[in-house]
């Protein structure tokens, strides 16, 4: 079961969804919250699912879902985010039901935020969409088309459902080392955003501030391979389940 739950009747019409799921360098999840933390952005849904982890995240003293959604009004931004990586086995109907999400709400276009490995991260920031027009426009805004390469997880599964129906995606990728997290990678992403929404966004805060995201999200993840790892031991303990 995959179920994005709205808390809000806000309308979303129109609106950009940035997705910033866990990948490489964790540039995804350190740029949402980041923009979230700025925008003031306001909670107005989750996403649930007996797939993932059984964890709660706790911020401020008050415990919450792990994978969430914010919006802003002003701006017309809705950003998607979690502070795990999504499973494998979840990541097909998770694509399926952020793309029904897009379709219902009549969200205007999603904008993907990723890293893509590099033994010499050089700042730049690169782009693949679901439509040649849009890589054209971003072109002329400094940022660089990939012609050839491999997207893989939620953001790669977005892209291919796109392209079959015609939903404007954009891929937004910082080239990063794999090994480090850093807030410079987030910084480049952000500024990448503003160049393909004409929304800025002072990261003059950024570092300080995600390098508390780097160790929250560190901690759920460590927590997620926790979780996983004790049900996975418990399942070879006690056996396949039988049934009556």
């Amino acid at each position: 079961m995959m179920e994005i739950k709205i808390s809000s009747e806000k309308s979303l019409k129109g609106y950009t969804l940035i997705e910033g799921f866990p990948g490489t360098g964790l540039v995804g999840p350190m740029a949402a919250s980041y923009i979230i933390e700025k925008l003031g952005m306001e909670m107005i849904g989750y996403i649930y699912s007996d797939r993932f982890p059984p964890i709660a995240a706790v911020h401020g003293g008050v415990p919450m879902h792990t994978a969430r959604l914010y919006a802003d009004q002003k701006s017309k931004l809705a950003v998607v985010f979690s502070e795990f990586m999504i499973p494998v086995d979840s990541i097909y109907p998770l694509a399926d039901e952020l793309i029904s999400f897009v379709r219902k709400n009549g969200i205007s276009k999603i904008i993907s935020i990723g890293g893509m490995p590099s033994q010499n991260p050089s700042g730049a920031a690169y782009v693949i969409s679901s439509q040649p027009n849009l890589v054209g426009k971003s072109s002329k805004q400094g940022l660089k088309p990939v012609s050839e390469g491999v997207i893989a997880g939620v953001s790669a599964m977005l892209m291919t459902s796109a392209v079959e129906l015609g939903i404007p995606v954009i891929d937004l990728l910082v080239e990063v080392n794999p090994e480090l997290m850093d807030p410079k990678y987030a910084e480049v992403a952000i500024k990448g955003l503003g160049a393909l929404t004409g929304i800025e966004i002072d990261t003059k805060e950024l570092e300080e501030e995600a390098k508390e995201v780097n160790k929250k999200v560190g901690d759920m993840l460590k927590k997620a391979k926790e979780s996983h790892d004790h049900y996975a031991k418990s399942a070879q303990e006690f056996g396949p389940p039988s049934y009556a």
